[in-house]
C-alpha cells in the first residue's frame, strides 16, 4: 500500500525543508550544526504539521546518521533499548521522539546517560511549550527551538513541489490547479502542511482526467476533498491557552475584530464554557468600575448563551464582546483587592479595632467589643469619623480611582468628598471616639 503524500514528500536533506528559515536558512543555527557535523540534542515545538518531523528527517539525511522515530506516549522502554543497542553498533543514531512532553520518568532516566554520551542525538517534537511541560532534567540537556507557522507562500511552494515531483509526488498525473482552488487548499487547515498535502492527494486521485489527459483541479474539487479546518484551540494543547489569552488581551486592548476572531476559534473548537468564563472574568477585571452596566450585560449574555447553546450562543456572546471591547477600561478594583491581599499575605492582618468587633454575644461588652461603635446612619450624610483599618494600616489606601467612565468618576468624587470630611474633622489614628 502506498504511503500518504505528506510522508512521501518528507525532505531528505536540509535544503528541501519548507519554511523555518530562522532555523535552517543560510548561517542559521540548525544549518550551521549540520554543516559543521556538530549536532546536539534538541526539542522542536510548534503547532501540528509545520515541519518538526521534516526537520528531524532532514537532519538525519544531511548527516547520513541512522534515523529512528518513536512516540514517548505509546512506545516502551524496550523500544528505546533497541535504539540504544543500534547506537552502540553504528556509532550515532538520530532519534525523533514525538510527544516528548509525555515522556515518563522511567524512560527519561534511561535516556539521560545516552544524551550525555552523545550516542543518541535526541530530537524531541511537541506541540506543548517545553518550558512548562518538559522536565528540567531533559531541558538542561537539549537546545530548544520554536517552529513558526508556515506562511501561505511556503505552503504554496510545497504544494507546487508535490505536483511537479514525478518520483514521490503527483507529477505523473499532470495536474493543473486554479489559483482560487490553491488558495482555498492552503487556507484550509490553519497552516498544517501534512493535512494540505493529504487533501491535495485525495483531490487528485478522486478527480477524473479531461480529454487532454490532465487533471484540472477547480474550487469545488478542493472543497469536496478537504476536511473542516482544524482549529488551533485544542483542550489539552499549549495553543488552547494561547487562544484564551489572546481573546482576553484583545478585549482589554479594545480591538473588537481581534476579539471576535479569537471568540470564533474558541466556539469552533466547541469551547463554549471556556469562552463564557473568560468573557466574565474580562468584564470584571478589565472593564470593571469604568462601566458596571456592561459587566451586567456580559452576565446576561453569558446566561443566554448557556440557555440556548451553540450555534445560537455565538450571537449574545458577540454582542457582549463588542460591548466590552468598546467600553472604557478600568482594573482599579482588581488592583485594590490584590493590594489588600498582598498586605494580608505578608502578615499585616493585625487586630481589628475593638469597636468593630462582633458584639452579638454575652460578655462582649466586658471585652470592650463593639463598645464605642458609631452607627453612620445616625449622623448627617450617613457618615461619621471612625477608625476601620487596624492600627498598623491606618493610612493605607488600596483603591485608586481611574478617570474612565462616568461611574468611576462619580466614585472618585465621593471618595474625595469623604477625604475632605476626614481632614475637616482632624482625622487621626487616636481620634476614633467622640
Amino acid at each position: 500500500m502506498q504511503k500518504p503524500l505528506a510522508y512521501r514528500m518528507r525532505p531528505t536533506n536540509i535544503d528541501e525543508i519548507v519554511g523555518q528559515q530562522h532555523l535552517v536558512g543560510t548561517n542559521k543555527i540548525i544549518r550551521r550544526m549540520v554543516e559543521a557535523k556538530m549536532l546536539s540534542s534538541m526539542i522542536l515545538y510548534g503547532p501540528p504539521g509545520i515541519g518538526k518531523t521534516s526537520i528531524a528527517s532532514a537532519i538525519a539525511g544531511s548527516t547520513k546518521y541512522a534515523f529512528r522515530k518513536l512516540n514517548a506516549a505509546t512506545d516502551s522502554k524496550k523500544d528505546l533499548q533497541i535504539v540504544a543497542e543500534e547506537a552502540k553498533m553504528s556509532g550515532t543514531v538520530v532519534l525523533l521522539l514525538d510527544e516528548i512532553h509525555r515522556l515518563d520518568k522511567t524512560k527519561q532516566d534511561f535516556l539521560l546517560p545516552l544524551l550525555e554520551s552523545g550516542s543518541i542525538i535526541l530530537i524531541g517534537a511537541t506541540t506543548e511549550n517545553p518550558y512548562i511541560n518538559i522536565s528540567p532534567a531533559i531541558r538542561s540537556r537539549v537546545q530548544i527551538f520554536e517552529l513558526h507557522p508556515l506562511s501561505p507562500d511556503d505552503l504554496k511552494k510545497a504544494v507546487k513541489r508535490a505536483l511537479n515531483d514525478d518520483k514521490n509526488g503527483l507529477g505523473k498525473y499532470d495536474v493543473k490547479i486554479d489559483e482560487l482552488a490553491l488558495n482555498t487548499l492552503v487556507e484550509s487547515t490553519n497552516g498544517d502542511l501534512r493535512s494540505i498535502l493529504n487533501g491535495l492527494e485525495l483531490s487528485v486521485l478522486s478527480t477524473k482526467k479531461n480529454e487532454n489527459g490532465t487533471i484540472h483541479l477547480k474550487l469545488h474539487d478542493i472543497e469536496e476533498s478537504i476536511q473542516k479546518k482544524a482549529i488551533s484551540a485544542d483542550k489539552d494543547g499549549d495553543s488552547h491557552y494561547d487562544v484564551i489569552s489572546a481573546f482576553q488581551k484583545s478585549i482589554r486592548g479594545s480591538d473588537p475584530d481581534a476579539a471576535l476572531h479569537y471568540l470564533a476559534r474558541l466556539l469552533e473548537a466547541g469551547e463554549l464554557t471556556i469562552a463564557i468564563r473568560r468573557l466574565l472574568v474580562c468584564a470584571y477585571e478589565d472593564i470593571g468600575l469604568a462601566n458596571p452596566q456592561a459587566c451586567s450585560r456580559a452576565v446576561q449574555a453569558a446566561q443566554v448563551a448557556q440557555m440556548v447553546g451553540l450555534p445560537e450562543a455565538r450571537i449574545p456572546l458577540a454582542n457582549a464582546v463588542i460591548d466590552l471591547c468598546l467600553c472604557p477600561k478600568s482594573n482599579s478594583a482588581m488592583d485594590a483587592i490584590d493590594s489588600a491581599l498582598a498586605d494580608v499575605r505578608s502578615g499585616k492582618a493585625n487586630s481589628i479595632p475593638d469597636d468593630l468587633k462582633d458584639a452579638h454575644y454575652s460578655g462582649a461588652k466586658k471585652l470592650g467589643h463593639g463598645v464605642g461603635y458609631k452607627y453612620p446612619h445616625n449622623y448627617p450624610n450617613d457618615w461619621v469619623k471612625q477608625q476601620y483599618l487596624p492600627n498598623n494600616l491606618i493610612n493605607t489606601t488600596y483603591y485608586q480611582p481611574k478617570n474612565t467612565g462616568k461611574y468611576e468618576q462619580a466614585l472618585n468624587m465621593r471618595l474625595n468628598q469623604l477625604n475632605d470630611w476626614k481632614k475637616k474633622t482632624n482625622w487621626s489614628n487616636k481620634e476614633h471616639d467622640d
